[in-house]
């Protein structure tokens, strides 16, 4: 009767779910699982809702290496001088750009253990500004180099300690040997800066035009507050004329607002003009909720229509008398007012955007009012000269000489609309590159003279190792040389002769030999701290950090569970993708 019993029970556990059951997770105990049965013990069976697809083991850790290696395919082509652009088509917007992370954004990757390469670029964007395509080709070489192991049937815990000792080891060895510029006097400090930014140029859509805009880009920067604020460096697009047709403005420009009738009138150049900033409504409005007023005898109606004009006015006459010539508010400035102010000679401009705002406010001393009842001198600013000029086919308001003066902007030109958005992304990496060699003063050799030299460091440390940490990092050494090889690559150079010459330089050249990396310019390797191909060091440190973090994330990993439903949301596109990068693990 007994096993009678424990049979029922067995192919109650082994049937499959019913309907009513089918629809949520739940876990039933094996044979004897209720209370010893026979002493018959098996492991307990976990049934998941129905379609929910399950893939575990050395072959799910394999694909998800695949999947990133897919996605690391479409940026290697990117890095370097040399490097390749991309041209992506997305709700009916073109995209030419060569900057990983903007790549990475727009691709829309669906595949779980692959957005892990999509957020290493993000975080390098966000803390370095620069890097974004070293980080994710780096992470992948520490992926495909760990992948022998895995298959070899290493455990993916002993490949991600001996990761982790070899990026410690590496961060410590790029700290020691970073080189220090501050102390120096400004002109030494802005020469310094200015090669930064040429290095971070090199890379991008405008390398030609890099000796024009690295000038530009470090004195923007140069001229911000202690604390560096981007928002500070404002960078207005306007299509026609060449890239050289752009400008620095030591103050603020932005676009013509949305203009009244009678703003023609108006004076467009003053001279240490007195400047008032306000977020009020400057035109006669109708009564909002539906108002209603009743009136018992006609003769009132005209007061009412007085007292409207009457608030109005008293508005306009005490923004009048704070002496100022140039009125920007947030909100709307109608046409009374516009006529107003023209037949007193002054300027105003209304829906003025908000940073455009902000940026003239610091810039000038001036502080935007809500009210017009309380227009103290304290709060008026001024500038040496305002004037509206004409740029291509906009008119620009533009603020000089300002006494604050911790804000500029950048006037962009160019033919297309998108060779001008390219430019202001390699600008604003550039922007971020000189404020961190500012705040952190430290800096290495580019060129992949870095990455070798640790390459050369963690192969001499892993001979002190015993068992199979030393072959681990000598990977990990192994996977830092894909830096100097790519940028070969891209430049159509025989990577292997180039890479050869490199390791004989960092082998025997001593301290001397300690900066050679890729000459992408006479197809040979060079000293890159002579040759001014400088990098600052954060940007170093953030990729290896992250791409290290990255590795050991997806060897983390060995089963995926995929929910049915959220199959279903992600659509068409992320069916697709999931297929040929394995969502089964490649069963």
């Amino acid at each position: 009767e007994i096993g009678g019993k424990e049979k029922s029970r067995e192919r109650t556990a082994d049937s499959p779910p019913q309907p009513n059951q089918g629809t949520d997770k739940m876990m039933m105990g094996g044979p004897g699982g209720a209370g010893g049965g026979a002493g018959m013990m098996q492991p307990s069976i976990i049934l998941l809702k129905e379609g929910t697809d399950t893939s575990q083991g050395k072959a799910q850790l394999i694909s998800n290496m695949n999947a990133c290696s897919a996605v690391a395919d479409i940026v290697r082509s990117t890095l370097g001088p040399r490097g390749m652009d991309k041209l992506i088509h997305k709700d009916n917007k073109v995209i030419i750009s060569n900057d990983g992370a903007t790549i990475m954004k727009n691709l829309e990757i669906v595949h779980p253990a692959a957005l892990t390469l999509v957020d290493i670029a993000r975080s390098q964007d966000s803390e370095a500004g620069d890097g974004t395509t070293s980080v994710v080709v780096i992470a992948n070489e520490f992926m495909k180099e760990a992948k022998p192991f895995v298959e070899e049937g290493v455990h993916p815990q002993v490949i991600i300690k001996s990761y982790r000792q070899a990026s410690r080891l590496a961060i410590e060895k790029l700290k020691e040997w970073a080189i220090d510029i501050s102390g120096k006097n400004e002109a030494e400090k802005r020469e310094l800066l200015i090669r930064c930014a040429a290095t971070s140029l090199n890379s991008k859509l405008i390398s030609h035009q890099k000796g024009f805009f690295a000038p530009i880009i470090v004195d923007a920067v140069l001229s911000l507050d202690e604390d560096l604020s981007l928002d500070m460096i404002g960078v207005k697009k306007v299509p026609g004329g060449t890239l050289e047709d752009s400008m620095l403005i030591k103050g603020v420009a932005f676009k013509k607002t949305f203009s009244y009738a009678g703003f023609e009138q108006q004076p467009k150049k003053f001279t240490d003009p007195k400047i008032c900033l306000l977020n009020v409504e400057l035109e006669l409005k109708s009564e909002k909720e539906n108002a209603e007023i009743r009136l018992d005898d006609p003769s009132q109606y005209q007061s009412i229509v007085d007292a409207e004009w009457a608030i109005i006015y008293e508005k306009l006459d005490k923004i009048t008398a704070t002496g100022a010539k140039v009125i920007l508010s947030r909100l709307a400035i109608g046409d009374l007012a516009t006529q107003y102010f023209a037949d007193r000679g002054i300027f105003c401009a209304g829906r003025v955007a908000d940073d455009d705002m902000r940026r003239v406010a610091k810039a000038c001393g001036a502080a935007v009012q809500t009210s017009i009842h309380n227009l103290t001198p304290e709060i008026i600013g001024s500038c040496k000269c305002f004037e509206e000029k004409q740029v291509g086919d906009e008119r620009f308001n533009i603020f000089e000489g300002c006494p604050e003066n911790k804000t500029t902007t950048i006037l962009l030109r160019g033919g297309a609309e998108q060779f001008i958005a390219e430019t202001e992304r390699s600008i604003h990496d550039a922007v971020m590159i000189v404020r961190r060699a500012l705040k952190t003063a430290k800096i290495v050799p580019g060129g992949g003279a870095i990455e070798m030299e640790l390459s050369k460091y963690l192969r001499q440390h892993a001979r002190q190792i015993y068992g199979k940490s030393q072959l681990i990092i000598n990977s990990f050494a192994k996977a830092l040389e894909i830096v100097p090889r790519q940028l070969s690559d891209n430049a159509g150079f025989d990577s292997t002769d180039i890479l050869n010459r490199l390791r004989q330089k960092h082998a025997t050249g001593g301290e001397a030999g300690r900066w050679f990396g890729v000459d992408v310019d006479n197809e040979g390797v060079c000293d890159c701290y002579e040759a001014f191909v400088w990098e600052p060091l954060i940007v170093k440190l953030s990729a290896i950090g992250a791409a290290c973090e990255a590795a050991c994330l997806v060897l983390s990993v060995d089963e995926t569970i995929t929910n049915p439903q959220s199959e279903q949301q992600q659509g068409g596109p992320g069916g697709q993708m999931r297929g040929p990068m394995g969502g089964r693990g490649g069963r």
